[in-house]
């Protein structure tokens, strides 16, 4: 049975919590350079925070005690997409994919494009996994995993191959990974990233539906329920005949200012020399296949 305040509040509130988080992300990322000093220092102060907020709500079921494990997950994940698409943790590869790769090459420098970035949301992972082991509440936990799978599911099939790229989300200084990113209608990966995800989230909405969930139980299932179905929403987008960028239009307006502090940047090194092997690899984009 379907409650306000046990499906349709965490519905309202995950909904606005995502478009709002995603959108301060991309206009953070998307600012001049001279900003990402502070914007990381504040988002460095809200992951800390998040895990301080996951650690105190898994002591206790109450409703509560989920909406912030919820809250404080988002937080530290929040940290982590901001710390990479500002450019500061990536990957021990900075610089575009070499023209004509295939198979393990091409896939080995794709890791290497954003090695650190990843090891570092396994990190928190196993953190917030240690925090809240054994305790009431895993809302937190749940929630920064689902991120974390389907985050991947995304980049993966990005680098198979989707009909929309979604180049714009890109802050200038990153757009050398588009060069691992391949353009096609679909890729064989999706169908099975999309089903199992579909299967997960229908028996999570029919758990937190069932009469005998506890209403705390139906606010944690709804709130990672929809986390999970926005994420396939996010995935559909990447196939289908629309695009996403109208959502976040006014997160993105200042990406030309960006561009040219970036532009700037360059040329006032570009009296530095550079290893002809750097020079013979400038920034792609992505293929059309």
């Amino acid at each position: 049975m379907v409650s306000w305040s046990g499906h349709i509040v965490p519905f309202i509130v995950t909904v606005a919590i995502w478009f709002i988080a995603t959108g301060l992300i991309a206009w953070a990322d998307n600012r001049e350079r001279s900003t990402f000093s502070r914007s990381l220092v504040i988002g460095g102060a809200a992951g800390i925070s998040g895990l301080v907020v996951i650690l105190v709500s898994s002591l206790s079921a109450e409703v509560w005690a989920v909406y912030l494990a919820f809250i404080g997950a988002l937080m530290v994940w929040g940290w982590h997409e901001l710390s990479f698409l500002t450019g500061w943790i990536t990957g021990p590869r900075r610089i575009a994919s070499v023209p004509g790769l295939t198979g393990w090459t091409r896939f080995s420098q794709a890791v290497q494009a954003i090695l650190w970035h990843e090891l570092g949301i396994i990190a928190a992972g196993a953190a917030i996994i240690a925090i809240t082991w054994d305790a009431p509440n895993q809302i937190g936990t749940w929630t920064f995993l689902v991120l974390w799978v389907m985050r991947t599911s995304a980049k993966l099939n990005l680098y198979f191959g989707v009909r929309n790229l979604s180049e714009e989300f890109l802050p200038p200084h990153l757009t050398y990974l588009q060069s691992f990113f391949r353009r096609r209608p679909m890729n064989a990966f999706f169908p099975f990233a999309v089903g199992i995800s579909t299967v997960v989230v229908a028996l999570i909405f029919m758990r937190a539906s069932d009469p005998a969930t506890t209403i705390d139980q139906s606010v944690g299932l709804a709130l990672v329920g929809t986390m999970l179905g926005l994420a396939i929403l996010e995935h559909w987008l990447l196939v289908l005949p629309l695009s996403s960028t109208a959502l976040w239009r006014w997160a993105i307006r200042n990406r030309d200012a960006a561009k040219a502090d970036t532009d700037t940047s360059i040329s006032r090194r570009s009296a530095t020399p550079v290893l002809a092997a750097d020079a013979a690899l400038p920034v792609l984009r992505p293929p059309a296949t």
